[in-house]
């Protein structure tokens, strides 16, 4: 244990060294938010499939309960019950277009987390930058539970619990709770809780922050305690339903799977659960009386509960549904928290756009018309309204739009365009446009998975550490 905690102390120290210009001070956030004892009682694991490139290296780190795909390095680093997933990592050989440029990969993409502490936290390799196209790092950061890192390379930062830095490269930065950035590159800010934000430099700006005391009934999160709220106590309450599939090596979930679909074996699901063709359902998703229409998809971190997707659905990582119905092609965002009641359904129009990181939670029935875009914190007709917009409308504002607490400038078909866009790829990615032939993607990829242990030092000075391993093909 002795080496853990002195690997602690080194990555707090050095991600407080790159965040000295905004005055924050990490260690008071992360000193209670896992017992270190509890890294020796968790063994990690990585998947091997014939669809994905293999490369493991594990030197000087801490892996407990976390989850590995694909090409990934990690060096001094602690990482708790995290997925890292690098299922899009890009090969030797592939071209990348960036405005104008076409630039060949010389050698294979690899994810590279290097002094840093994850938990519970997820990183997807969708990686854009053009200048670090062979490498997705993420060094000197420290990330909370059920945050996202997305394709966004992270140097010196700091990420609260349940916020999603996504497409950004990051560098010495804070990211309040729940707050969602995807703002190409950001440097030296520190972004205050609930704040969502969406930049295409010179295009479009998007903006719009929670009200700081609304925002604390379901998260809130402060130096010396833990995160609080609605959110955390919704995933603690499912807790023990993950257990199981943890502590089973060979499990039998209740429900049939099409050929063409995948459920990943570290997700839970419950009875009365309906699976249809090219459904992607992830690891550490859970499904409760939930009706997944063709090509639906359920991605890590995910809760779709007593709820109908009719096809075509994006559940980004993270996503909450809750007693509602869902038409053909809506995305819901990362993060994002639906709530309807049994008494109270909660029903989304087809072809509608619920933005990251929103938050509905209706005591009374509601009905979001089709083609629909929703933000921010919505419990009645009456929000509804200050916080939605037609998409067909927004595609119309050239200059400057504002409703409620949004904020928007820019070019409104390019914003609505870019959504249109990022679905598209999701469902490519996914599968859920696969033909028998043609587009194959995660939900059929995935099927075939073999699932590796490995374990720490269970004492000892190197207690809750790991050897030094390396896999390779």
């Amino acid at each position: 244990m002795k080496e853990l905690l002195k690997l602690f102390a080194r990555i707090i120290q050095r991600t407080n060294i790159n965040l000295r210009e905004t005055g924050f001070d990490v260690k008071p956030y992360v000193n209670n938010l896992i017992n270190l004892d509890h890294m020796t009682k968790f063994y990690a694991f990585y998947g091997i499939t014939p669809s994905h490139p293999l490369s493991f290296e594990f030197l000087h780190s801490s892996l407990a309960g976390s989850y590995f795909l694909g090409k990934i390095r990690t060096t001094n680093s602690i990482l708790y019950k995290s997925d890292i997933r690098g299922d899009e990592l890009k090969q030797k050989g592939d071209v990348v277009h960036y405005k104008g440029f076409d630039i060949e990969l010389p050698k294979d993409e690899m994810i590279d987390i290097e002094d840093s502490i994850l938990i519970k936290t997820l990183v997807h390799n969708f990686s854009h930058d053009p200048e670090t196209l062979e490498k997705f790092f993420i060094r000197s950061t420290v990330s909370t539970q059920y945050a996202n890192i997305h394709g966004s390379p992270t140097d010196g930062s700091f990420v609260g619990p349940f916020a999603t830095i996504d497409l950004t490269t990051m560098t010495d930065c804070v990211i309040g709770a729940f707050s969602y950035v995807q703002a190409s590159e950001i440097s030296h800010l520190n972004v205050a809780p609930g704040t969502i934000w969406v930049r295409s430099p010179d295009v479009f700006n998007f903006w719009y922050r929670y009200p700081a005391e609304q925002l604390a009934h379901y998260i809130y999160f402060e130096a010396g305690k833990p995160p609080q709220g609605l959110f955390m106590d919704f995933v603690e309450d499912r807790k023990e339903a993950f257990q199981r599939i943890f502590d089973v090596v060979n499990i039998e979930h209740p429900v049939s799977v099409p050929h063409n679909a995948s459920l990943d074996r570290f997700a839970v699901v419950k009875a009365k659960t309906h699976i249809s063709e090219n459904v992607l359902v992830s690891q550490r998703a859970f499904l409760q009386n939930a009706w997944l229409g063709k090509g639906a998809n359920a991605q890590e971190n995910c809760y779709i509960i007593n709820s109908r997707l009719e096809g075509n659905n994006v559940t980004a990582h993270g996503a909450k549904i809750v007693e509602a119905h869902l038409g053909h092609q809506v995305f819901i965002g990362f993060n994002s928290f639906l709530r309807g009641r049994a008494d109270a359904r909660l029903t989304i129009g087809q072809d509608s756009v619920i933005m990251p990181h929103t938050i509905i939670d209706i005591n009374k029935p509601l009905n979001i018309p089709p083609g629909s875009l929703v933000w921010g914190l919505i419990n009645d007709q009456a929000s509804l309204e200050e916080n939605s917009v037609s998409l067909k409308e927004f595609s119309k504002v050239r200059s400057f739009f504002s409703k409620g607490r949004m904020f928007f400038e820019g070019n409104g078909a390019a914003f609505v365009g870019v959504f249109r866009d990022r679905i598209q790829h999701i469902l490519e990615a996914n599968g859920a446009l696969y033909n028998g032939v043609k587009n194959k993607g995660h939900a059929q990829k995935n099927q075939n998975i073999s699932f590796n242990t490995i374990q720490p030092y269970p004492n000892g000075d190197f207690s809750g550490l790991y050897p030094t391993i390396l896999i390779k093909p």
